[in-house]
């Protein structure tokens, strides 16, 4: 049957050349796993590096894999990791549509042309759905492989139900390119006809993608390297159209240990879930990036980076072939240097709802506590219970009064609390340079070190053995008042 090359002419002549396109093209089944969020990155990273295109595409053939809002949740992720996409479906492009089931139509002109360059053909056989979505079942020749043209037109024009298949060659092999992976050659024979266009008139995954990939001139193709396997029947797809086959980087995947996958099913993490258990979005992609890719050359030591330095620095050729293993210790250290390098003023504004989450007194400057957990915080969710303690001062045993390094004991805190009470009460200015000069006046006086004496008074008006800030701070955010009265609550447990 004669098919009208003024379509296909058309939609070439829409396809950009001559600089690098990338694409990210999620299914909206649900959250954004860390393996998800390195393909958006590493895709991002290899089109910025060589100031080119950036494109995302919703996948959404698989209609019943669909999750209510998961596309909602990719554009959330992207926007709040800074990957801005210069062509989608929400600001448009020269090649949309940009979600695949908008772009339906399409499929079936490409499978139809592919029958009649010689490379597909209709097969009238029944299948189970399950196998015309994979294609991998066993079989010997399928026997509509062969039919006749005069037996495919009959079929249809009695509207018989069809797939349409990929006609993979009996002899030779096929060999694809891949930048971790190098030559991969496999033998025709141990590739099945795959199913291009199912029953219902929307292409099977790897049909889609390689159309998509085509009309959008996408020049590097980034993905798992679980689709290794298919990227022969890929390679033979592009040929049968005639076209060039894109740069291939298919990424190892991000473990949890040296023997399993991440999975959510057991329970890892998710973008949404390192945000929710305190690690920042920056943190985050600095150590995301690194899961498979190593710098190289003059920064090839350095392991912090910002978004725009890891875009200056990417290079393909740094992608590992070896599994990368998910370390969340490694995560946090990460967060934990991200947070002490903030400027003061926006590591407040960011950990302020966590403060108050343990603090709702407003009588104290969140932004003064926030001054002493900068340094001591390696996780956004660890401050409530950092700093429940402003608001009330929590029961505690008196064995935290004895500490052996400040050398202290029941005797001894006493005696130290008896004497900076008065020294407290009587202070003229409530300043903490003012508090720190009369306490360590007071130590010098008594003859003692000064952890002697500031050991006694932090767990006095703290109740805890580990705070953030010392004593001379928590005075100074705590008040006059409220420091004298758990002073001679603290006393009062001492005597």
């Amino acid at each position: 049957m004669a098919v009208d090359m003024k379509f296909f002419e058309e939609l070439e002549s829409r396809i950009p050349k001559g600089k690098v396109r990338t694409r990210f093209a999620p299914s909206p089944t649900g959250y954004m796993h860390v393996g998800n969020l390195r393909t958006a990155l590493y895709t991002w990273l290899i089109a910025r590096n060589a100031g080119g295109t950036f494109i995302l595409r919703i996948e959404d053939t698989d209609q019943g894999r669909l999750v209510e809002g998961a596309t909602e949740v990719i554009y959330r992720t992207m926007a709040e990791c800074g990957l801005t996409h210069d062509e989608g479906p929400d600001v448009g492009g020269p090649v949309g549509p940009y979600i695949q089931t908008e772009r339906r139509p399409l499929y079936k002109k490409f499978a139809e042309l592919l029958v009649e360059k010689g490379a597909a053909y209709y097969c009238f056989c029944e299948k189970a759905e399950s196998e015309e979505d994979s294609g991998e079942f066993n079989r010997g020749d399928d026997p509509c492989r062969d039919m006749s043209p005069e037996e495919v037109a009959a079929n249809l024009a009695a509207g018989k139900p069809y797939v349409i298949r990929q006609r993979i060659p009996h002899e030779g092999s096929t060999t694809f390119h891949d930048i971790s992976f190098g030559d991969i050659t496999v033998e025709n024979k141990e590739l099945d006809d795959q199913v291009l266009l199912k029953r219902d008139g929307l292409p099977t995954y790897n049909f889609a993608n390689v159309i998509d990939d085509h009309l959008m001139g996408i020049t590097h193709v980034v993905r798992g390297s679980e689709y290794l396997s298919s990227a022969p029947k890929y390679n033979l797809l592009y040929e049968g159209f005639g076209w060039d086959i894109p740069t291939y980087v298919h990424c190892s995947p991000v473990m949890r240990d040296a023997q399993n996958k991440m999975s959510k099913r057991h329970g890892d993490p998710s973008y949404e879930d390192l945000k929710a258990l305190g690690y920042i979005t920056p943190a985050i992609l600095n150590y995301v990036a690194l899961l498979g890719w190593s710098p190289r050359g003059d920064i090839a030591e350095q392991e912090i980076f910002s978004l725009e330095e890891l875009a200056r620095a990417f290079d393909i050729a740094g992608i590992s072939k070896s599994p990368a293993i998910f370390d969340i210790e490694k995560l946090t250290y990460f967060n934990a240097s991200y947070l002490r390098a903030m400027d003061p003023a926006e590591f407040a504004k960011l950990a302020e709802p966590f403060i108050r989450q343990g603090v709702k007194g407003e009588q104290y400057d969140a932004a003064q506590i926030a001054g002493l957990l900068q340094a001591r915080c390696e996780k956004l969710t660890e401050i409530p219970e950092k700093v429940d303690f402003f608001d009330t001062l929590p029961e505690y045993d008196k064995e935290l009064f004895t500490n052996k390094k400040s050398k202290t004991n029941d005797e001894v805190s006493l005696a130290m609390l008896e004497a900076t009470l008065p020294v407290l009460e009587s202070l003229d200015r409530w300043e903490q340079e003012a508090i720190h000069d009369a306490l360590i006046a007071l130590a010098e006086k008594l003859e003692v070190k000064n952890a002697t004496l500031m050991w006694p008074l932090r767990i006095a008006i703290a109740g805890k053995a580990v705070t953030p800030g010392g004593a001379v701070e928590l005075c100074h955010i705590l008040g006059r008042d409220e420091v004298v009265r758990r002073v001679k609550i603290g006393m009062d447990k001492l005597k």
